[in-house]
């Protein structure tokens, strides 16, 4: 849902024999058919994975009990130019501005960003290629200027909750070509002068405050920066100190998902299905955790399939949703005859903050930009890729002791401290909050509540739901939204919202983040 950008991350069929990438030592995956063999290699490969991990939570964060389904989609071979070929080796041993960790979507915006403002930045990560495809609504892509990395668009987007009642947005969605996104943040990298070191980093260290920070990659290369920022993921643990997780534990969005050729199905091929929450069965048992049907029919025949699991604690399994798509799939009509790609695509929604006064940075999923209540993060990295790096140039300027004096060097903490109020004020973590109290939630619905609490949420006034999706309502706006919500309700949803507001620990955090972060 919101920002709204949603994976769909294509696997094809077949399967994996592992190869090195030339030049960076990454494992990468090609194919043969044996669905055996294939999560046979992939749960030989997840245990010295696991390792890497600093605890429970980290492990959790990146796939958990589902790692080697994670890991197979993250290795499987696309045909994408390398980073090596688009930007210029880091080759010296001068002291950087900035060091960005992590090339995917967020990294790479950072990275091109920052460098516009004229820091000198070095992009490190393994090269690995985008292997996600991506939905977005139409005008937000257009709003970053991204839209010629849109390769099909629905002129509507429609939700199902029951036979009889569909409900059509009005609002147009797209499907983002992968290889384009990667090209066009390439490209604006390349043009502002991005350096490129291919390696993981193993540790990093902290020279002094002035000097910054030392990173040891393991391809042996040390790189000096002033600041360094992890756009590396959710699991990020190893390098980052985060707030404490709950003991309930990290609730996480899951989907499987498949892109095919059919005889026929139900949909009309120029409106994208957000969720399609009719039931998949005869009736959906008493407790049973939700799911929906996600829709991008691409013509008469051709299209993506997605069964998600918005959010669940403990994970939703992705054998779970295979077996739901399938039941589902049947009571449709919908026979498939060729397969084309295959998906699983996992999102921790329930992660914590990063801590603030820390000295190394983070952005993306690694600064838990997530929405909670939604489980997207890649637009809102996007779009405040900008402001971030604009915050970490100027808190990388030198500072005037008074008119007239020599101008000081600012010392590596305070820079990081002043770029982490500009990712996390204290507005953005009233939001957050917000958020959170909106993912228990719905957390504790059946099916019938959540189509009810859909019905509700989209019978509010457009500027609130998009702005929920979107996550840029303003924490007063947000109160707004809720006190709209509660009118438009009927009185089951009132019930199970106050009843959640005065039970459940997020209602306290609400309160608290409310009244002890207010202005």
């Amino acid at each position: 849902m919101a920002s709204l950008i949603k994976p769909s991350t294509a696997f094809s069929t077949g399967f994996l024999t592992k190869e090195l990438q030339e030049g960076c030592g990454v494992a990468r995956i090609s194919y043969c058919r044996s669905s055996r063999r294939r999560q046979s290699y992939a749960k030989a490969t997840v245990a010295p994975l696991q390792k890497k991990y600093v605890d429970e939570g980290d492990y959790v964060k990146a796939g958990g009990q589902e790692l080697s389904f994670v890991q197979m989609q993250a290795l499987k071979p696309m045909d994408q130019p390398k980073i090596a070929d688009k930007l210029t080796a880091f080759t010296d041993d001068k002291v950087l501005d900035l060091a960005v960790i992590g090339c995917g979507p967020a990294g790479l915006a950072l990275a091109s960003e920052a460098a516009r403002r004229g820091l000198s930045v070095v992009l490190v990560g393994p090269d690995m290629p985008f292997t996600n495809n991506y939905g977005v609504w139409q005008d937000e892509f257009d709003a970053l200027g991204l839209e010629s990395c849109i390769e099909h668009t629905w002129k509507d987007t429609a939700m199902y909750f029951t036979d009889n009642d569909c409900l059509l947005l009005g609002r147009a969605y797209g499907r983002v070509g992968r290889d384009r996104l990667r090209e066009e943040l390439l490209r604006r990298c390349q043009e502002a002068n991005v350096l490129y070191h291919c390696s993981e980093v193993e540790d990093i260290s902290r020279v002094d405050k002035n000097s910054g920070s030392t990173l040891a990659c393991a391809s042996g290369k040390s790189i000096k920066c002033r600041l360094a920022t992890f756009a590396s993921g959710a699991a990020s643990g190893k390098f980052l100190k985060y707030e404490a997780l709950e003991e309930r534990g990290m609730s996480v969005q899951t989907a499987y998902g498949i892109e095919v050729e059919v005889e026929k199905h139900p949909y009309d091929p120029n409106v994208m299905v957000f969720m399609d929450y009719r039931d998949y069965k005869a009736e959906s048992g008493e407790g049973e955790v939700p799911s929906f049907l996600y829709v991008m029919p691409f013509s008469e025949t051709r299209v993506f399939f997605e069964e998600t699991c918005l959010a669940a604690r403990p994970v939703m399994s992705f054998n779970t949703l295979k077996d739901r798509l399938y039941t589902r799939l049947n009571k449709l009509g919908v026979k498939v005859v060729h397969m084309y790609e295959e998906e699983w695509s996992y999102i921790p929604v329930g992660a914590t903050l990063p801590d603030t006064n820390q000295q190394h940075l983070a952005f993306g999923a690694a600064a838990s930009m997530v929405h909670p209540a939604t489980g997207y993060s890649v637009v809102r990295s996007l779009s405040e890729a900008p402001t971030y790096a604009a915050a970490i140039a100027a808190a990388l300027q030198p500072r005037k002791a008074s008119p007239g004096y020599l101008q000081l060097q600012r010392d590596s903490i305070s820079a990081a401290l002043e770029a982490w109020n500009v990712l996390w004020p204290n507005e953005r973590k009233r939001q957050r909050a917000f958020f959170f109290f909106g993912l228990e939630l719905l957390l504790q619905l059946d099916v019938q509540s959540m189509r009810t609490f859909f019905q509700t949420f989209f019978k509010l006034p457009e500027r609130m739901w998009k702005g929920f999706l979107a996550a840029d309502l303003s924490s007063a706006e947000l109160i707004w939204f809720a006190l709209l919500t509660f009118l438009v309700a009927p009185n089951t949803l009132r019930m199970q919202l106050v009843k959640h507001l005065i039970k459940d620990p997020s209602g306290a955090n609400l309160i608290k983040f409310y009244t002890q972060l207010w202005p």
